[in-house]
């Protein structure tokens, strides 16, 4: 690298081309993330119940994990979201409206030994889930 008098210039413009062989740069200055994502950048989203499904554990483990499908309302995308808890999935019905969140799993990604489950349910009709299970609401009848 020279660092003559007039070097700054030459530094700067190879920094500025360089920076795109990063493909996290890429992803960033790009926007696919936010594209990506179905939330759309939002911590949380609303979504309408389509369907309960079972999804099974990764190895070694051996369970149904209880989730549901839902229809985003915001922009119309299905995603599939888990029901944490003992019971959970039987608070929830079909055509129930659900608030998700993200399920922390490391890069935004899956969490634990469910596979391609990357939001829970944390409401169901603006009730709390956890409240739900643990008894202390009960669910509002529509």
């Amino acid at each position: 690298m020279g660092n003559g008098i007039y070097a700054a210039r030459k530094l700067e413009s190879d920094r500025k081309t360089m920076r795109w062989s990063h493909p996290k740069f890429i992803r960033r200055m790009s926007g696919s993330k936010m594209k990506a994502d179905p939330l759309g950048g939002a911590p949380m989203g609303r979504g309408i119940v389509l369907e309960k499904v079972g999804i099974e554990a990764k190895q070694p483990n051996s369970a149904i994990r209880k989730a549901v499908r839902i229809q985003l309302i915001k922009n119309g995308r299905q995603v599939t979201a888990f029901a944490p808890g003992d019971g959970a999935i039987g608070f929830i019905d079909e055509h129930d409206e659900v608030l998700v969140d993200r399920i922390g799993g490391r890069q935004g990604r899956s969490m634990g030994d469910i596979p391609g489950v990357r939001f829970k349910v944390i409401a169901v009709n603006n009730v709390s889930l956890q409240e739900l299970v643990r008894g202390r609401k009960e669910k509002p009848v529509r």
